[in-house]
């Protein structure tokens, strides 16, 4: 990674960009951040992520939508990257499930503005976020890069399924090397307010119930966000190359003739949405009343990285357990809300 040329981070002020962002700066590198501040969630939350990107002189904001072609196209032709991480999409299974085209604008649109910027500039290494709900119907434990990922069981999914054969599709076209990261469920402070942890803390602070999905019988591979960004950071550095051994008579979905990978990023250790709760509730000192529900649509019953991968080919070593990820989730949060600069 060129450390006199900016690395474009798109999804700047998300929770995972914002880290990744906040990281590269501090090791010194130039970021471009860009966003589009959409109100899925708090945008108040989204602006204060910001204001603490924007306290380095290296950081340099653009409020752009993806799917802005023009405005895109004017993005890559006013800097010269060489190094693009693309975290920007519509999130959210659920969400999937009553606004669809926003997930065809972002993560589809966006997508495709993405890969022929990275084309036409000449970038040297894309990074863009995939996620662990492409497995969908898949029950083959644990999740792997090396398993055929063609039932998708969200509109979600399908579009993060799209993007890495997009991406594969640059890279056997135009040589752009591409490295697609199949994020688990990733946890943390200035976390996303629709995530469990976040809709947990929020309710029991609150005193109101908790909504318990698939009556608590979830296994999920909480993965905390300082683990995530150190592998991020690693993958930036090092671009794909072709596989000499890939053969076309049995395909490998995880690795290509072209300079494309595909990784599981997560913890390797799935942890029962119940415990998940307990241990916020140990944190809290409080006792949250649960409201158990069955499983929504689009919402798969357990997730479970296999990081053989990661680990061979970049160090990744997960080294954050939940007790203490969640203790400082907690610590944030209420550091946050009680800040009158933040609320």
């Amino acid at each position: 990674m060129n450390e006199k040329k900016p690395v474009l981070v798109t999804g700047s002020a998300g929770f995972i960009g914002y880290h990744l962002a906040l990281r590269l700066l501090k090791d010194g590198h130039p970021v471009v951040g860009m966003d589009n501040l959409n109100d899925y969630y708090d945008v108040n939350l989204k602006k204060n992520r910001l204001k603490q990107l924007q306290e380095f002189p290296d950081f340099h904001f653009h409020k752009l939508d993806l799917y802005d072609r023009a405005g895109m196209e004017d993005l890559f032709n006013r800097y010269s990257f060489e190094t693009v991480v693309n975290l920007a999409a519509q999130a959210g299974v659920r969400y999937s499930l009553t606004n669809p085209h926003a997930y065809v604008d972002s993560n589809l649109l966006g997508f495709i503005n993405i890969l022929e910027g990275c084309r036409h500039q000449n970038v040297k290494h894309l990074v863009f976020a995939s996620s662990s709900s492409v497995y969908g119907a898949n029950t083959h434990m644990p999740f792997s890069v090396h398993h055929n990922v063609d039932h998708p069981v969200s509109l979600y999914a399908a579009t993060k399924k799209a993007n890495e054969l997009m991406a594969h599709t640059y890279a056997h076209l135009y040589g752009l090397p591409c490295t697609g990261l199949r994020f688990f469920t990733v946890y943390g402070p200035w976390g996303r307010p629709d995530m469990a942890l976040f809709l947990f803390t929020r309710a029991i602070l609150e005193g109101k119930p908790i909504k318990v999905f698939n009556e608590g019988k979830m296994r999920r591979d909480f993965t905390y966000i300082d683990d995530i960004i150190e592998g991020v950071v690693r993958v930036i550095q090092k671009p794909p190359k072709p596989d000499s051994s890939w053969s076309g008579d049995a395909p490998d979905p995880g690795t290509s003739y072209a300079p494309y990978r595909i990784y599981n990023i997560g913890n390797n250790k799935p942890v029962e949405l119940m415990d998940f709760i307990t241990a916020i509730e140990n944190c809290l000192g409080i006792t949250a009343e649960k409201e158990l529900l069955p499983l929504q649509p689009g919402d798969v019953p357990a997730t479970y990285a296999d990081i053989d991968d990661l680990k061979r080919d970049f160090g990744f070593h997960p080294r954050t357990s939940i007790q203490e990820g969640i203790s400082r989730f907690v610590e944030w949060y209420r550091s946050y809300y009680g800040n009158s600069d933040f609320v």
